[in-house]
């Protein structure tokens, strides 16, 4: 029995006419016609007693209408429910990040969002380790990476932004050890490395103005698993570091880092919110989503307005 039916049924009751039911709800007199019949046989009792002029109710569809509304009542209810639900901006987020954007960027950002929407509960998993949404438990993750292996990733995302990557050292660094003046040279510097599942990045890739590609094998008497330690160390002054603008942002507008090397440019990667599938999105994702996009907007226009990073450097889809 098809709820639309039911609706029919009412409307023709209520108007006691079939041709002004149909009107009403946009349909044809035939359609109205065939909803009523089809719940007839469903029930194997009359519904109308027709006549010429009008319809009558039989007795049985003066005691089953009452309990026909009701439980079009009680659907549409339901119905309400889920979709104020839908709405709502509450229920556990199970949300995986790095380790310097959960300790940084993503806190204060989470903090401001689980203020405002005091229902919602945080399950955090930052590591630099690739998650597993199924072992890990978790329903968004936050990745830096290319177009192309999100497209191949078979995860469902969101774009956030484009990621322009620095390199840059401490004023400290700079008075004491002085800074390189091209890529050659870099081999000369303390180099401050990332490490991830027991691979060094001991190679930047940089690029000039006219795109001539440059390789350097680096030195350096440090690596690390933990993107946040590389950006301390380079704050301390022990060497130079290649970071994400987004990660020392505030440290190159509050003079704690300073960018070298800005003749070159390394390859922007991108910030996506990927989720393993379209169905697990909520109005809790959706807002994060936007406060992510909404955060990092008013940090580029900051870094900009100050001249630390250049707008072409920091495209914007």
């Amino acid at each position: 029995m098809k709820i639309t039916d039911l609706q029919v049924l009412l409307k023709v009751a209520e108007l006691q006419s079939i041709t002004a039911a149909a009107n009403q709800l946009d349909i044809s007199s035939s359609a109205a016609s065939i909803a009523v019949k089809r719940i007839e046989q469903a029930l194997g009792a009359q519904i109308f007693v027709r006549t010429t002029r009008q319809l009558r109710l039989t007795p049985e569809a003066e005691r089953y209408l009452p309990l026909c509304q009701q439980a079009l009542d009680l659907l549409q209810q339901g119905q309400i429910l889920i979709h104020e639900e839908q709405q709502a901006i509450g229920g556990e987020l199970k949300i995986a990040v790095s380790s310097e954007m959960g300790r940084n960027l993503m806190k204060d950002l989470l903090n401001k969002v689980m203020e405002e929407h005091p229902s919602l509960t945080l399950r955090l998993h930052a590591s630099d380790s690739r998650t597993d949404f199924y072992r890990d438990g978790v329903d968004v993750a936050l990745r830096a990476m290319t177009k192309d292996a999100a497209l191949d990733s078979n995860l469902y995302g969101f774009k956030i932004c484009n990621i322009p990557h620095v390199i840059c050292a401490a004023p400290t660094y700079k008075e004491r050890y002085g800074v390189p003046t091209s890529p050659a040279e870099l081999p000369g510097h303390n180099a401050l490395l990332y490490k991830l599942y027991e691979v060094v990045h001991d190679t930047w890739e940089l690029f000039d103005h006219d795109d001539q590609q440059y390789k350097i094998k680096l030195n350096s008497n440090r690596a690390v698993n933990d993107g946040d330690i590389v950006r301390r160390w380079c704050v301390d002054g022990v060497g130079i570091a290649k970071k994400s603008a987004i990660d020392v942002g505030e440290d190159l507008l509050n003079g704690r880092l300073e960018r070298i090397l800005t003749d070159y440019h390394i390859p922007n990667t991108e910030m996506w919110l990927m989720l393993p599938s379209r169905q697990l999105i909520s109005p809790a994702i959706r807002l994060i989503r936007d406060e992510l996009k909404q955060v990092i907007s008013e940090l580029r226009a900051r870094l900009i307005e100050q001249g630390s990073i250049g707008e072409h450097e920091w495209p914007v889809d």
